[in-house]
C-alpha cells in the first residue's frame, strides 16, 4: 500500500512501515529492505515536492521483484493521475 502528501521540501522522501501483526522481526526488515529496493527502482517516478509512506504487506515476501517494482510504478502513477470526473449523470 503506498500513501503520499505533497510538501514544501522538493526532495521526495520516502517512508516505510510494517507492523508486528505482519511478521517477527527478521520478516519485517526483509520486507523493508526488498521495499526500498523497489523505490530504489523506481526513483525516477516520484515526484518532487510529495513524501511517500509505503505500508509493507506479508506479500512483499514472496511477491517476485518484477511484479513488486511493477506494482510500486503503478501506484505511483495512479496517485499522481489527475482526478477525473465521475462517470454516470452529468451535473446540472
Amino acid at each position: 500500500m503506498l500513501q503520499a502528501v505533497p510538501v514544501a521540501d522538493p526532495v521526495p522522501g520516502v517512508g516505510y512501515t510494517v507492523t508486528k501483526k505482519t511478521g517477527n522481526s527478521p520478516e519485517r526488515s526483509r520486507i523493508k529492505r526488498r521495499l526500498r529496493e523497489a523505490v530504489r527502482a523506481c526513483s525516477d517516478r516520484l515526484v518532487a515536492g510529495h513524501d511517500y509512506v509505503l505500508i509493507g504487506r506479508r506479500e512483499s515476501l514472496s511477491e517476485p521483484f518484477d511484479n513488486l517494482t511493477r506494482e510500486l510504478g503503478k501506484a505511483i502513477a495512479r496517485l499522481h493521475r489527475p482526478a477525473q470526473a465521475p462517470s454516470g449523470h452529468p451535473k446540472p
